[in-house]
């Protein structure tokens, strides 16, 4: 059951790991190998580069951890929660999900996601984001969530409709075009609300399962 929270009161997200429909979403980890590499093998992927442009380039190891290391910062101070998709049973890294630009007065959140090319053809990042968005809307007690891809990610557009997020218009220049930082292009919006009726797929228990202890719009 989710309760309400004052919200006068600051906000300091935890993080759980998140169990459904074959995925886990937990933290990243800065200090560890396994993860800087993913990360800087996902930001390096052409299929992401095509399609995103980082606040901050991720281009080696170094640049890797700092990136993560500012993804652990925001989940501290409650502007942002990053989640790492990995196969529930093996652990396998499979990409990336955020929940981003979190604004605790009008409850609403800006979605971002990535999946790494070994691991896509497999819905991942549908399965992802329905686990995430239905977090979002229990356990951070929001009320709206966004979601913009650039104009033309047709894929990127069918996962956002698949999961219920509707489409809502075009942001005319509003995301970096790619590998440019002074041109822009338009991005397609999506949103959900937590009133809309769950996604046709149905929604992925997002209650810490039998393995368990307990997506900026430009940068995932």
């Amino acid at each position: 059951m989710t309760h309400m929270r004052e919200r006068s009161q600051p906000f300091r997200p935890s993080q759980p790991e998140l169990y459904g429909d074959g995925l886990c979403l937990g933290p990243w980890d800065p200090e560890s190998e396994t993860h800087a590499e993913a990360w800087l093998r996902g930001h390096a992927d052409p299929e992401f580069q095509r399609w995103n442009t980082p606040l901050v380039p991720v281009t080696d190891r170094d640049s890797a951890r700092a990136s993560l290391r500012s993804k652990t910062r925001q989940a501290a101070d409650g502007s942002a929660v990053s989640f790492r998709i990995a196969d529930a049973d093996t652990g396998t890294i499979l990409g990336h999900i955020g929940v981003n630009l979190i604004d605790r007065s009008m409850r609403c959140a800006r979605v971002g996601y990535w999946v790494l090319p070994e691991a896509r053809g497999h819905h991942v990042a549908t399965r992802a984001l329905t686990l995430a968005a239905h977090w979002a809307f229990t356990d951070l007690d929001l009320h709206r969530l966004e979601l913009g891809h650039a104009l033309g990610h047709d894929a990127s557009c069918r996962i956002a409709r698949r999961c219920g997020f509707r489409p809502e218009g075009t942001l005319r220049g509003a995301m970096w075009e790619a590998g440019s930082r002074d041109t822009f292009r338009d991005t397609h919006l999506h949103a959900r609300l937590a009133t809309d009726e769950a996604a046709p797929g149905g929604v992925a228990d997002s209650n810490p399962g039998p393995h368990a202890g307990a997506g900026d719009r430009r940068s995932s």
